[in-house]
């Protein structure tokens, strides 16, 4: 029973710290901003398919978020 509440007493003591050194706020990037590969655009891409409900809906959810290619083949998303 004693090791159950030590064990609780320092799992509570160690959330307290975490707690407190924790923000809850991303910290910001720094530097170039990551650049997206082409298999993340991919797999972007079939997430968008499978939540549309139909071909119309796809090509205007992909436009939307940049994943339909433009005028140079590129998606705006990968510039």
């Amino acid at each position: 029973m004693s090791e159950s509440l030590e064990l609780r007493k320092y799992l509570w003591q160690h959330d307290d710290v975490v707690a407190r050194h924790s923000s809850g706020v991303p910290a910001q990037r720094s530097g170039e901003p990551s650049r997206i590969s082409e298999e993340q655009v991919h797999r972007a891409r079939l997430a968008v398919a499978r939540g549309a409900t139909d071909t119309e809906d796809c090509r205007l959810l992909l436009e939307m978020l940049g994943l339909a290619p433009g005028e140079d083949g590129v998606p705006p998303v990968s510039r």
